[in-house]
């Protein structure tokens, strides 16, 4: 993993660099793979299974191959107030896509934030990094659409 020496050399007892190696695989794999716990165990002389449960413990931390989109739908209440919960449904129906998981088609994988910051525009979204507004079922579905 490139850049690994330059995060080790900012904790004298290496073991301490586990988040940011955790995070630094993640961002190379774009998930934590068997094979990246492995390789950041064996970095930190520490066993895999307690490399695996930092990263089960911590919701961040993907361990499962993400969709090529990764759609973030905010549950807080304003967005609850809103309709977040009849877009859930619709994501299950539609693209049968559930929170924590990838559709069949490997095209989307959801995660239901606590709050992304955007009470302004609930019920909101984050698909990659662009956030949008979604009042409606018509128009999830436009913006699901353009992620082709």
């Amino acid at each position: 993993m490139e850049g690994l020496h330059n995060i080790l050399a900012n904790y004298p007892d290496k073991r301490s660099a586990l988040l940011p190696l955790l995070n630094k695989a993640q961002q190379t794999y774009g998930w934590l793979s068997p094979e990246a716990l492995e390789s950041v165990a064996d970095a930190l002389d520490l066993s895999t299974a307690h490399v695996r449960g930092v990263a089960t413990f911590h919701d961040l931390y993907r361990r499962q191959k993400p969709g090529r989109h990764m759609v973030q739908l905010c549950t807080n209440i304003a967005c609850m107030l809103f309709g977040a919960e009849s877009l859930l449904e619709v994501l299950e129906k539609q693209f049968d896509l559930r929170p924590g998981e990838t559709s069949g088609d490997g095209r989307f994988s959801l995660l239901v934030m606590e709050c992304i910051g955007a009470c302004d525009m609930a019920p909101a979204m984050v698909v990659d990094s662009v956030l949008h507004k979604v009042p409606d079922r018509d128009s999830l579905l436009r913006i699901l659409e353009a992620y082709q």
